[in-house]
């Protein structure tokens, strides 16, 4: 059976745990800053774990992740 394709936009923006939870960026960083309070800003820094119902179709785009 061949090799499948990695989405390379998701290879990108994802990663994985040791046990599997998918890592993402929060949105909403890359421009329009002046109006966003310091604090809101400093938290949007951090990653999070995708949401549960993502997570099957992120782990399809990235299968040697």
């Amino acid at each position: 059976m061949p090799k499948i394709k990695t989405h390379s936009g998701a290879k990108k923006r994802f990663k994985l745990t040791k046990t599997g939870k998918v890592l993402r960026a929060h949105a909403n960083k890359s421009h329009i800053l002046n109006k966003k309070t310091t604090k809101r800003k400093r938290g949007l820094r951090k990653n999070t774990i995708a949401d549960k119902t993502n997570v099957a179709q992120i782990k399809r785009l990235i299968p040697y992740k």
